[in-house]
C-alpha cells in the first residue's frame, strides 16, 4: 500500500469549508499597509460576522492572530500573510518578508500567503522571497497562496489579460497552490486567464468602477475562477456578515443555485 504524505491536502481541504474546492477568503491584512481595518472595539464583532457569514478563511498578519479569541474561528481557516509594505514607503510597490512558514505552523495557520508585484522595481527580490517561502511550504506541507499583481512603473495596463495570464503562471511555476490576482478588462476575458493556469485562481477585490459586487462575483465564478478574495469591500460594509453570506452563496452555489453554506444551515435547522 502506497503511503502518501497528505498534510498539505488536509490543510487545503480546510481552506474550503464546504469541501467543494471553492474559496471565499477575507483579507484583513490592510492594517499594515494602510492603517486600522476597524476600531479595536469592533474587531471581534467583525471577525464573528465574517465567520458566521460563511467565509472559508481570513488572511491576517502574525501579531494580529494573537488577538483572536479561540472560539471565533471554528470552521473558518486562517491564512498567515508573510509579506509587508506600507503606503508611506518611498516605493509603495515594494514588499518584504516579515514572517516564515515555521511561525505559521506554530500559530496554527492553515496556509500562508505572499505578495508579489510584477513589474515593480523590487520584482527580483519579491520573486526570490516567493521561492524561499515555497521551498519552506514544501518542507512543512503548508499550502501557499500567492497574491500577484501587475503593478509598477513598467506596467502599462494592469488589466491586460495576457499580462495577468503571465502573472498567475509565474505563481504556479514558483510553487503556489492557489493564486490571487486582479481581473482583466473587459471582465469577460477572465476565462482566458483561468484557462492558462494549472492551479486555482481567485479573483481579488471588487469590480473596478462598479458597486455591483454580487454581479461581479457571479461573473468571475462563471469565468472559471475557483473563488474570491474580498477584504475592504467587506470590512467597510455596514453589514459585513450579510455581505459575506451573499458572496458565499455565489462562490459555493451548486447547480440548483443553493450554496453549500446554506445547505449546512438548513440541515442544522432541520
Amino acid at each position: 500500500m502506497e503511503i502518501v504524505d497528505s498534510g498539505k491536502q488536509f490543510r487545503l481541504r480546510r481552506l474550503s469549508s464546504s469541501g467543494d474546492g471553492r474559496y471565499l477568503f477575507v483579507p484583513l491584512d490592510h492594517s499594515v499597509s494602510d492603517g486600522p481595518v476597524v476600531p479595536q472595539a469592533r474587531w471581534n464583532a467583525l471577525l464573528r460576522s465574517v465567520v458566521d457569514g460563511g467565509a472559508d478563511a481570513i488572511v491576517m498578519h502574525k501579531g494580529r492572530t494573537r488577538t483572536i479569541p479561540p472560539d471565533i474561528l471554528r470552521q473558518c481557516a486562517l491564512v498567515l500573510h508573510l509579506s509587508a509594505g506600507t503606503a508611506h514607503a518611498a516605493d509603495t510597490d515594494a514588499k518584504v518578508l516579515v514572517g516564515g512558514v515555521e511561525e505559521a505552523v506554530r500559530r496554527g495557520a492553515d496556509a500562508v500567503s505572499v505578495h508579489v508585484n510584477l513589474g515593480s522595481d523590487t520584482e527580483h527580490r519579491q520573486l526570490t522571497d516567493l521561492g524561499t517561502v515555497a521551498a519552506s511550504c514544501d518542507f512543512w506541507n503548508m499550502p501557499l497562496l500567492v497574491m500577484i499583481y501587475p503593478r509598477g512603473p513598467r506596467i502599462a495596463d494592469p488589466h491586460d489579460p495576457a499580462l495577468l495570464a503571465h502573472a498567475v503562471n509565474i505563481a504556479a511555476d514558483l510553487g503556489a497552490d492557489l493564486v490571487k490576482t486582479t481581473v482583466p478588462l473587459p471582465l469577460d476575458r477572465m476565462a482566458e486567464v483561468v484557462d492558462s493556469c494549472p492551479i486555482p485562481v481567485l479573483a481579488a477585490g471588487g469590480p473596478p468602477n462598479s458597486s455591483d459586487l454580487i454581479g461581479y462575483a457571479t461573473s468571475v465564478m462563471l469565468s472559471g475562477c475557483r473563488g474570491l478574495a474580498v477584504g475592504r469591500r467587506i470590512f467597510s460594509s455596514p453589514s459585513p456578515g450579510a455581505l459575506v453570506s451573499r458572496l458565499a452563496a455565489v462562490v459555493h452555489a451548486d447547480s440548483s443555485g443553493t450554496s453549500s453554506h446554506q445547505q449546512t444551515i438548513a440541515a442544522g435547522v432541520a
